[in-house]
């Protein structure tokens, strides 16, 4: 059940993918999933297929992936399929491993545009982009998609047989529609139904939250692959409690509430080096809230580092709440 499975040429080993999240799945975020283990891909932010067009100074920023991080994959947003396979080749010769098409992202700004989500409503556009960026690249094709737009609709039916005809390498499904944000539960048995329906590797997403939900989803989709993406927030360890689960069956235990501080220092000074000192320290704020969730005097610590303004503040006030601490696990 628990096993490495390819896409194109690319081994995913262990068979756990960190979603693409705008605003946290930076080199940062990636670095710290790698090094804790258990993940055996990652994904960018999500580029603009137009400001990959364009060449915006931003987006030349967002390529950043080191040996380390390998085999990385590089998400692209976009309703045009010239414009798509533009930016697909543009990552491609950037060196990103794999390149995926999002047709997932509820999110209004990117749905406006023709994007995300909104192709489920435009299957034409949909293959026409899909075999856009076939053409573009060598590497390896993958798309993530929900399972429809309204809460009735199943065009992940449709859209993941295009995908297959097209020459995608693999498909990642959250199991939820994109009217329902992330409200509600991910439908695993819609993903089963898909994952039976093509013969390219599937990715199940959304609701994987522990190693029991790991087991559960694995054991209901038959996925190839498990994609995690809000769970590793604070978390970068998630993927490695997983994999061992799934391997030995053994639970590793949660992080102390030193190596949670300690690993949100490491996590500031990784971002720092990226985005530099202001700019890393008022999106790290953000990262914070997830670090610190369960611990003891959670609330206090959270009021105290929304106030700090730079990465020796931000040091100061995690150094200090590691010296008040008792030893002890974070609770869930």
């Amino acid at each position: 059940m628990f096993s490495p499975f390819y896409i194109g040429n690319i081994k995913i080993d262990p068979p756990l993918i960190l979603a693409p999240m705008a605003g946290v799945t930076n080199r940062a975020f990636r670095t710290m999933c790698k090094q804790s283990g258990g993940c055996g891909l990652v994904t960018t932010e999500m580029f603009s297929a137009y400001a990959c067009k364009y060449r915006d100074p931003g987006t030349n920023t967002m390529i950043d992936w080191i040996e380390e991080e390998r085999p990385v994959s590089a998400q692209i947003f976009g309703g045009d399929p010239e414009t798509v396979a533009i930016a697909s080749r543009m990552l491609q010769e950037a060196g990103a491993d794999i390149i995926d098409i999002n047709f997932g992202c509820p999110v209004p700004k990117v749905a406006r545009s023709g994007s995300g989500a909104a192709l489920l409503k435009n299957l034409d556009t949909a293959r026409e982009i899909l075999i856009a960026a076939r053409q573009a690249v060598t590497v390896p094709l993958t798309l993530k998609t929900r399972i429809g737009w309204n809460m009735d609709d199943r065009q992940v039916f449709n859209l993941a047989k295009t995908a297959e005809i097209c020459g995608v390498d693999a498909i990642s499904v959250h199991g939820r529609a994109a009217v329902q944000g992330y409200s509600g539960t991910a439908d695993w048995d819609i993903i089963a139904e898909v994952k039976n329906s093509v013969r390219v590797p599937v990715i199940a997403n959304g609701d994987v939250s522990t190693p029991y939900a790991a087991e559960e989803a694995l054991e209901r989709t038959g996925c190839d692959g498990l994609m995690i993406g809000r769970a590793s927030l604070g978390d970068p360890w998630i993927f490695n409690r997983i994999a061992e689960y799934l391997r030995t069956g053994a639970i590793l235990p949660l992080p102390t509430v030193g190596e949670k501080l300690a690993a949100a220092r490491r996590h500031a000074v990784l971002l720092s080096e990226l985005l530099g000192e202001r700019r890393a320290a008022k999106e790290m704020r953000g990262h914070l809230v997830w670090y610190v969730k369960g611990m003891p005097g959670a609330p206090r610590l959270r009021d105290r580092l929304m106030t700090t303004k730079s990465i020796e503040e931000i040091e100061e006030v995690l150094n200090e709440a590691g010296s008040e601490h008792q030893p002890g696990r974070v609770k869930t």
